[in-house]
């Protein structure tokens, strides 16, 4: 190895950039107080990115940061999984062993996926959907215990090499990073992203984290190519030469250094030919033949090559190879590495114009002899990477016969590492290779070996020859996992075609193998929301029909009792899930038994057999624990967290929630820990802890990755806006769940709240006609068995509103219909937990209420079911009503100043600002105190208490009954236009928009009556 050869070209002095260096230095004492920082760095090639690191490195250093640096690794045209990671962490287990492996405890089988000396890696479940954003939530938290109490830098090079999962990887940690002093900087090529670089949708995305910032480097100035030129030549440059630099390299840092090289050697800049390859080229043909020949053979060989690799495709004898290196490394165009026993060039230019520059056969003749040395020595690199660079190599020497095996080995590893779209990359590429490989090869291989996607049916998968449908499984299913769907479909339609008999095979067909494909298909098309997936679970369970039992029948009938579980919960559900318990046992396939037995409760519980379905699903959890299944252990909170809620055990439910929280967080399972804190905040929301619910759907908002749970996150948002009052923020809110719900797969748990948010701003609008068109369209569709828990909130809004409508003009036209309409949907929704007998009891007192009604027994009784349950908000709005109805029949005017007392603490600490200002206004109107029985009554009743003049009070009434500017005017003996300024005033003391929604208030709130009398 090679580290002191003198170099020369590089300015011993910084030059420009001092904004730049302040931004990442003032990012550094940020990071140091505990706010993790984030910065990309981007530029064209040569612009000075890694100089500028360098630079800010050193200072890092000084400042006592352990500074990790990764670059991304190319190899020809590929990109190794995690590279820059791998590499960042392996330095921060030199420097801090202990604390790397103390903050590592406990996950070194997972973590070793991406640092191989943590230890074995962990098992691989190819049947968990989480585990890549298990490996990023472990690694995030990893690095920050690392830098819980020191400050770490995590430097990531060269990002426009990335592959697929570094780059996923790095979004999560910019999006993600919260806690512990640490700075993640990644610089990448900017000339280099063009339009369909697969790093330029990153850069849009971390576009929009306002936590990131990104810093551009220009070219230099004239001014700075002087500075740059005094460094290099350690003397004032002529103006004359500072202008032909100038000229000839526009600025590029990179290119200023390579002219005065070229200079200093005797070339005339103005000699060169305008080529920019061949400037760059023009120092490598300078070189002795041997230098020049190892030039190429590194080029070759990736971004970074081993000394013994390189030795032994090199076949030049130790003393000729070292010399060659230290002309090389002497020219400054090699550099040794000083973390390892390896050589890169100085510069990504060079080696991409030296690897331009080889012929098409000399290139494949130096891939082969990279494949050969490293399958007869695979010590010459490491373990992690062996793999992938052997398949690498013996693809670009166009070897089929050895690539093709090597390439399925790469994509074994790649998966272990849940690497997936490198996974993908692979398999295309054997897809590719298939038919060139000869057949004796192909017939060799085994599904076992490269294979899991697909369970063995019918066939012995150590006979029986790995086939292409086998491949297209397996891509199929890792394009699912690494997010690229429409891939996904595309490659399962492939399948099915030849599966159908379009091959030229007929053998292909396989109508289990077919149901396979079918069932992806299904779970595609529901993700990317283009149907529900029903129609894909028939078709599959068609082509089983009188098959002989398997895996593959088993597995459609979990996920066809699942899907009823969601859209169709019932008594064909039921039956459907009892007969997956019963498949799935008979296989003896006890993962997906638990599956099917936690759906199975589930629906038990929704169709009334509570204690039974109960203890099935905390069987399903305790037993999924026990065996290690994370992933649905995690279900199992789900699942009990919802159907607790259900019954309205919404503590239980909170209770659940939390466990589940922890073990997502233990595990990784951030998907899941979205699923669990959607119905948490739900929970939270019905027991009154409304910051609570907030705090979790902000969190989902940031971090959630699926888009149900962030659906349902932004609708509980909305429903807590409607109730503080905040009605424009519900509309945004809800607009979001409904783009992230889509319209493709309605389900009822998320289609009947969103129906209840969008009556609820219908009414508080004062638009009681949209009210009563929601309602027909909800009552239309029913409400199925288990559903209660969404039917009631909406059933209780409608008829609030109806009550609130009571007496408007612009209400009158369909009250009957909808009030009878509502009475029908009270009457026949499940009332099967004290909460939803609650409901039912406050939805019929409303309706009362919408009659003209004030029955003081049913908001009693209402009031009396609300106090058995923890519902604090319904419990407010119950005591509110029974206090204005005790009032209204005259006398219990302590007992209604009591409940309204109890009501406006709640709405208080609530900040539900609307039921607040009724219960003040009734207290006002009634002169009653909310604040002690002794203290001072409230002042001013009705509409006094908004400020308005008794005139306005008189024009409030008219706009109450729907009379137009003009008719105000002749009934006041005032003109129009001072009508017009009347209304006007009007809106804005109500704090309203429109006349529809000042005269529903006005009626609401009772503005307009005369103050209830007392005994």
């Amino acid at each position: 190895m090679l580290h002191d050869v003198e170099t020369r070209s590089v300015s011993p002095v910084f030059v420009g950039r001092a904004g730049e260096l302040t931004a990442l230095t003032d990012a550094l004492a940020r990071a140091h107080a505990g706010e993790p920082q984030a910065l990309l760095v981007g530029g064209e090639a040569g612009v000075g990115k890694t100089r500028l690191i360098e630079e800010f490195v050193d200072a890092a250093c000084e400042r006592g940061a352990f500074v990790a640096l990764g670059g991304c690794v190319e190899i020809g045209a590929d990109g190794l999984p995690f590279a820059p990671f791998s590499t960042a962490l392996r330095s921060l287990s030199r420097r801090l062993p202990g604390e790397l492996a103390a903050a590592a405890e406990g996950q070194e089988g997972e973590l070793a996926r991406l640092l191989p000396e943590l230890g074995d890696v962990g098992s691989h479940d190819s049947s968990n959907e989480e585990s890549t954003a298990r490996l990023f939530e472990l690694t995030a938290r990893l690095l920050e215990r690392l830098a819980a109490d020191r400050t770490i830098v995590l430097v990531l090079e060269d990002l426009h090499w990335a592959d697929a999962s570094t780059r996923h990887l790095l979004a999560y940690l910019f999006r993600t990073l919260r806690r512990g002093r640490i700075v993640v900087v990644a610089t990448y090529r900017a000339d280099d992203i063009h339009r369909r670089h697969p790093l330029r949708p990153l850069l849009a995305e971390l576009d929009r984290l306002r936590t990131i910032r990104r810093i551009e480097l220009p070219r230099f100035t004239r001014a700075e190519v002087r500075r740059q030129l005094t460094g290099i030549l350690a003397a004032e440059p002529d103006a004359a030469l500072v202008d032909e630099i100038f000229d000839r390299s526009d600025g590029n840092a990179f290119f200023v250094e390579e002219l005065v090289v070229s200079r200093e050697s005797g070339c005339a800049p103005g000699s060169l030919t305008d080529s920019l390859r061949d400037l760059l080229l023009v120092r490598v043909e300078a070189l002795p033949e041997d230098a020049q020949r190892i030039a190429r053979i590194v080029a070759e060989g990736g971004s970074t090559v081993e000394y013994a690799l390189l030795a032994a495709v090199a076949r030049l004898s130790e003393d000729d190879l070292i010399e060659a290196l230290r002309a090389a490394v002497g020219a400054n165009i090699l550099l040794a590495v000083p973390d390892g026993d390896s050589y890169r060039f100085r510069h990504s230019l060079v080696r991409e114009a030296v690897s331009d520059d080889l012929l098409p056969g000399e290139r494949s003749r130096l891939n082969r002899r990279y494949a050969e040395a490293l399958e007869a020595d695979p010590s010459l690199v490491r373990a992690d990477e062996r793999a992938t660079r052997l398949a690498t190599y013996w693809y670009h020497a166009h070897a089929p016969a050895q690539a093709l095996p090597a390439v399925l080995r790469a994509s074994v590893e790649t998966r272990k590492r849940y690497a997936y779209a490198e996974q993908l990359r692979l398999l295309e590429r054997a897809m590719e290779l298939w038919d060139e490989a000869p057949a004796e090869v192909r017939d060799s291989l085994r599904p076992m070996d490269y294979a899991d996607a697909y369970p063995s049916c019918g066939h012995d998968p150590e006979t029986t020859p790995l086939s292409y449908l086998d491949l297209l499984a397996e891509a199929a299913y890792a394009a699912r996992l690494c997010g690229e769907r429409e891939r996904a479909l595309k490659i399962g339609k492939m399948a099915l075609r030849l599966l159908e008999g379009e091959g030229e095979d007929d053998t292909d067909r396989d109508p289990l193998r077919a149901a396979w494909f079918w069932t992806e298909r299904s779970r595609l098309v529901s993700g990317l929301g283009r149907s529900d997936g029903w129609a894909e679970i028939a078709t599959a369970q068609e082509l089983v029909k009188g098959l002989p039992p398997s895996g593959v029948h088993a597995r459609i009938l979990v996920v066809a009792a699942g899907w009823g579980m969601l859209h169709q919960p019932g008594p064909e559900s039921l039956a459907a899930a009892e007969r997956a318990v019963e498949y799935t046992r008979l296989v003896e396939n006890e993962g997906m038994e638990l599956s099917a037995r936690l759906t199975l409760g589930t629906l038990q519980v929704s169709a009334g057999d509570r204690e039974a379905g109960l203890a099935t699903m905390y069987e399903v959890r305790d037993r999924t624990r026990a065996l290690g299944l994370h992933h649905e252990s995690a279900r199992a909170h789900i699942n009990l967290s919802h159907v607790l809620e259900n019954l309205g055990r919404s503590q239980e439910a909170v209770d659940v929630a939390e466990d589940g929280i922890r073990l997502a967080n233990d595990h990784g399972l951030l998907d899941s820990q979205g699923w669990v804190r959607a119905n948490q905040a739900e929970s939270q929301l019905s027991l009154g802890l409304w910051d609570e619910a907030q705090r979790n759907c902000e969190w989902l908002e940031q971090a959630g990755t699926r888009s149900k749970p962030r659906g349902s996150a932004t609708l509980r948002l909305a429903q807590l806006a409607v109730a503080r009052g905040e009605l424009d923020v519900a509309e945004r809110w809800l607009a979001a769940a409904r783009e992230h719900f889509g319209d493709a797969d309605p389900m009822p748990q998320y289609t009947v709240p969103t129906m209840q948010v969008e009556l609820s701003l219908a009414a508080a609008a004062g638009r009681i006609q949209d009210v009563r068109t929601v309602l027909a369209a909800a009552a239309e569709t029913g409400f199925p068995p288990g559903t209660h828990r969404e039917g009631w909130p909406l059933l209780l809004a409608a008829a609030t509103a109806e009550a609130d409508a009571l007496g408007l003009p612009a209400a009158a036209e369909g009250r009957e219909e909808s009030i009878a309409l509502l009475r029908r949907c009270v009457r026949g929704l499940a009332t099967p937990a004290p909460v939803w007998v609650a409901y039912s009891l406050h939805s019929s007192a409303e309706l009362d209420r919408a009659e003209g009604r004030r029955p003081v027994e049913l908001w009693a009784e209402t009031v009396a079911a609300y106090e058995q349950v923890q519902r604090p908000y319904p419990l407010a709005l119950a005591r509110h009503r029974l206090a204005d109805a005790l009032l209204a029949e005259g006398g219990h005017r302590e007992e209604a100043a009591a409940l309204l007392r109890d009501a406006h603490g709640t709405a208080v600490r609530l900040r539900a600002h609307p039921l607040r200002e009724d219960i003040e206004l009734l207290a006002a109107r009634a002169r009653l105190s909310l604040t002690t029985p002794d203290s001072a009554p409230e002042p001013g009743p009705g509409g006094e208490a908004f400020g308005l003049t008794p005139r306005e009070q008189d024009v409030l009434r008219l706009v109450a009954a729907g009379r137009t500017n003009r008719q105000i005017a002749e009934e006041l003996f005032i003109s129009p236009k001072t009508a017009s300024v009347h209304v006007s005033n009007i809106l804005a003391k109500l704090g309203v928009s429109g006349r529809g929604e000042a005269a529903a208030l006005a009626h609401r709130l009772r503005l307009l009556e005369p103050a209830p009398q007392g005994a």
